[in-house]
């Protein structure tokens, strides 16, 4: 199968830099990227084009830290700090996945909205149920998302009578929701201790184990609020700082993410480089529930692994375009607010964490290299006015903070195309 898509194809190959190729071709063979060119090759000559004029084609998105099971209280408990909101607001919602039908029209409409969006890649959470687990995975591979979802395990310090499970419960409710999700193709299990004040040692063991003998990749919380720390500090005291609670039961390598980071010292930041865990920064919810706003040019500087993650529904929008404004934001927050006064994210920077740097966790290499799957999305911008004819760098920076309606043309994902604003 072949798929020549013809635009103004922008990517980032890295860390503040965008490479654009107007009306440029994008070619990908069995769903496998062969290259960007100027001039389509000789060899694909007589080649059906999908011509898409001067609309920017760019790399889709890869969201690493969304909850999908709150993604019905979007917008909602925004005045309430993280515990407190988690109680009266992200639990009683999650118990609403225990009813199947509900999930599936929820999770339904959710893979839509994400893939309409330009998202093709995520990290997950679902809930602690399994078969809404299980129907998550689904409706995001049908929609054609990629990617991995978790079972969320948590047996202690949840919601009792509303939401919670015994640990015997919860390892083998984990059980039958990697032996049901083995079928699966495109979306695959991530084992996902909610954070660290939720699960026994008894349970981040037993996930620990799971961790090593399946090969399994990890997702959690981490130094996200500061009332959060201290309760990690009074549940483990044999640990220094909240990271050691994931290593000490095997949680702590090269295919963990870990989700917002926000108070995440320099020795701390130090043992995610070293052990390769991957940082996800969560503008959005950080702010709304008010943690605090993560150091993320010295964990760039430092040579961390960082990505963005929406956070819905901390985070009130799902859309990737918005969550790398809300990062650029932050880092001017950051840069007026911190004594040491740290660089800003600029566009550049900030698309790559959007794309590229998320990408990276699944294997690929940055921007539309060849031997990557084809993830792509097509947006139009003829309808905006403009002040001066803009370069394509500069469309791409105020397609991340103003799009028209209907933007979103086109969309791929894996080398499939699923989804077309024309039908």
């Amino acid at each position: 199968m072949l798929t020549i898509i013809k635009g103004t194809i922008v990517s980032a190959p890295a860390l503040g830099r965008l490479d654009a190729t107007p009306n440029g071709y994008l070619v990908a063979e069995n769903g496998v990227i062969q290259g960007v060119f100027p001039t389509l090759p000789e060899r694909y000559a007589g080649a059906p084009v999908e011509d898409w004029g001067d609309d920017l084609v760019l790399q889709s998105f890869a969201d690493l830290h969304l909850h999908g099971a709150q993604y019905p209280m979007l917008g909602t408990g925004m005045d309430l700090p993280l515990l407190d909101w988690l109680n009266a607001y992200a639990f009683p919602t999650e118990a609403r996945f225990a009813d199947p039908d509900y999930a599936r029209a929820i999770y339904r409409r959710l893979a839509r909205e994400l893939i309409e969006n330009g998202t093709t890649r995520v990290c997950m959470f679902s809930s602690l149920h399994t078969d809404a687990t299980l129907i998550l995975m689904e409706e995001l591979e049908k929609a054609g998302v990629t990617g991995y979802v978790g079972k969320v395990n948590m047996d202690r310090n949840a919601a009792p009578g509303v939401l919670e499970e015994t640990t015997e419960d919860s390892e083998r409710a984990t059980l039958r929701w990697l032996e049901a999700s083995r079928d699966l193709r495109l979306v695959k299990p991530m084992l996902t201790p909610r954070f660290t004040p939720s699960c026994t040692d008894g349970l981040m063991a037993f996930l620990g184990r799971l961790a090593a003998e399946r090969d399994l990749p990890v997702q959690s919380h981490l130094s996200e609020n500061d009332r959060e720390i201290e309760w990690v500090r009074q549940l483990h005291p044999d640990c220094s700082q909240y990271w050691e609670t994931y290593a000490k039961f095997g949680l702590w390598n090269g295919r963990t993410v870990m989700a917002h980071c926000v108070w995440s010292d320099e020795r701390e930041r130090a043992a995610m480089k070293e052990a390769g865990v991957t940082a996800v920064h969560c503008p959005d919810s950080n702010v709304n529930v008010c943690s605090g706003t993560a150091p993320v040019r010295a964990m760039l500087d430092e040579g961390l692994k960082v990505a963005l993650g929406s956070d819905i529904a901390g985070g009130d929008h799902l859309s990737m375009f918005d969550v790398t404004a809300s990062a650029i934001r932050a880092s001017k927050v950051r840069r007026m607010t911190d004594p040491a006064r740290p660089a800003f994210l600029t566009v550049p920077e900030g698309w790559y964490l959007a794309t590229s740097a998320g990408a990276a966790f699944f294997g690929e290499a940055p921007g539309f290299a060849a031997g990557n799957p084809l993830h792509a999305i097509v947006l139009s911008d003829d309808e905006l006015p403009q002040p001066h004819p803009l370069t394509p760098q500069e469309r791409l920076e105020r397609a991340v903070y103003l799009r028209q309606k209907g933007a979103v043309r086109a969309v791929w994902s894996a080398g499939r195309k699923v989804f077309s604003a024309e039908g």
